[in-house]
């Protein structure tokens, strides 16, 4: 007799209820009834330790959770350097699974789930808020935050991530994908991205959340500095879909210049030569200038672009910092009084901003079947070998890196 395996009966009951019309909850109910006692996952036993492919107890859910059977993992361009300690500034507990936000798929929720089901495709947002204390953050299988509460919660219940078959979510974590418009061919209205192209949505959401926050609107013309790099391309692409034209800064002309492919009309470069006069008369020649994201790792703490983006600015002028300095930035102070500009920080996103992003995924208006290019897919065993392409192609416009549990 042959016996399917535990994912083969779960994917069964998921297909049974688009075959034969069944209510998806009720198809996969018994998920929950047959999840299995372990799973694999990559474990971190030591910090900067190699991860270690392991069976660990399988979660349960409870109330407040969702169990999620991960189907796509976007490994960061810079996990490699978390993880072996490179970037110290990232502090988590060991043991832990490692693993930020993801794709996966519901199969158990919690006794007080009243939308979300089994059989659900869901975006898992890596942000894990307290939900008595909004100032109590960290991010999922990356860093424990900075204050006393989302220390708490990272090294508790919330502890692990999802490099994983399995992982024990917040259910206001889990984002219900419109799998049948999403993925669902041409012929029946789908827009045909495949499971693991939607992990995008971690590099567009980032960036979304700070060009909201500063009330980015159609018709405005925002720098994006730097803009070759995974997030900052990423943030070219959204600003264009929010109907604003992109003044995209950056040193490497060739990668410049794929940015500007995106819409020759829409997005004008310029270079970051290390002349703040240059910079800014380069900037200007692009007419008003109503804003300037920025989203610049540590190592470009003294680039010019912070200056002269800021002096480009119109009266009354916004700036989005969302880069990951280390140290603090020096301003043109006075430029910043006497023009009213107002300088906005922006650490990730709010749950507002995902419902209106996957909003603008569903109508085609934020459209990256022809930008997203997955150019590796790994298994969990394979997890060096993910890293090691993340970081060398993961960084660069629309190109993803994945882990499929």
């Amino acid at each position: 007799m042959y016996i399917l395996s535990l994912d083969s009966r779960i994917e069964y009951a998921y297909q049974c209820s688009n075959v034969y019309g069944f209510c998806k909850s009720n198809a996969v109910m018994s998920a929950s009834n047959v999840l299995p006692t372990t799973h694999k996952a990559l474990v971190q036993e030591v910090k900067t330790h190699p991860l270690e492919l392991k069976q660990v107890p399988t979660p349960k859910p409870t109330p407040g959770s969702a169990i999620l059977r991960i189907v796509s993992v976007p490994v960061i361009s810079y996990a490699r350097e978390v993880y072996d300690g490179t970037r110290s500034s990232y502090v988590y507990p060991t043991p832990l699974i490692p693993g930020p936000s993801a794709i996966g798929r519901v199969v158990a929720v919690g006794p007080d789930a009243v939308k979300l089901k089994e059989g659900d495709l869901v975006f898992i947002d890596c942000l894990i808020r307290g939900r008595d204390d909004n100032e109590a953050l960290f991010l999922l299988g990356l860093t424990e935050g900075g204050t006393e509460g989302s220390r708490k919660l990272m090294h508790g219940e919330w502890r692990d991530g999802t490099f994983a078959k399995y992982a024990k979510v917040p259910l206001e974590n889990c984002f219900v994908l419109d799998e049948k418009r999403l993925c669902g061919p041409k012929e029946q209205g789908g827009l045909c991205y495949e499971i693991d192209e939607l992990g995008w949505i971690l590099q567009g959401i980032v960036p979304y959340g700070g060009l909201r926050s500063i009330g980015l609107q159609a018709g405005e013309t925002v720098i994006i500095a730097p803009a070759t790099g995974g997030f900052g391309s990423a943030a070219v692409i959204v600003a264009l879909a929010m109907g604003a034209k992109v003044i995209a800064m950056g040193r490497n002309t060739s990668k410049l210049d794929r940015v500007k492919s995106l819409n020759p009309e829409q997005v004008a470069v310029v270079a970051i030569t290390g002349n703040v006069e240059d910079e800014v008369a380069a900037l200007r020649k692009h007419g008003r200038i109503d804003a300037f994201f920025d989203i610049s790792p540590a190592a470009a703490q003294k680039s010019t672009h912070f200056k002269s983006a800021m002096l480009a600015l119109r009266h009354g002028g916004r700036v989005s910092l969302m880069g990951g300095l280390l140290d603090d930035l020096p301003v043109p102070h006075r430029y910043i009084m006497r023009f009213d500009i107002t300088l906005k920080g922006k650490w990730m996103y709010t749950r507002d901003d995902i419902f209106a992003l996957l909003q603008m995924l569903n109508f085609g208006i934020l459209n990256i079947k022809d930008l997203v290019k997955v150019v590796g897919k790994y298994g969990l065993e394979e997890w060096k070998e993910a890293f090691d392409l993340a970081h060398k192609r993961g960084g660069e416009l629309g190109q993803l890196v994945v882990l499929n549990p």
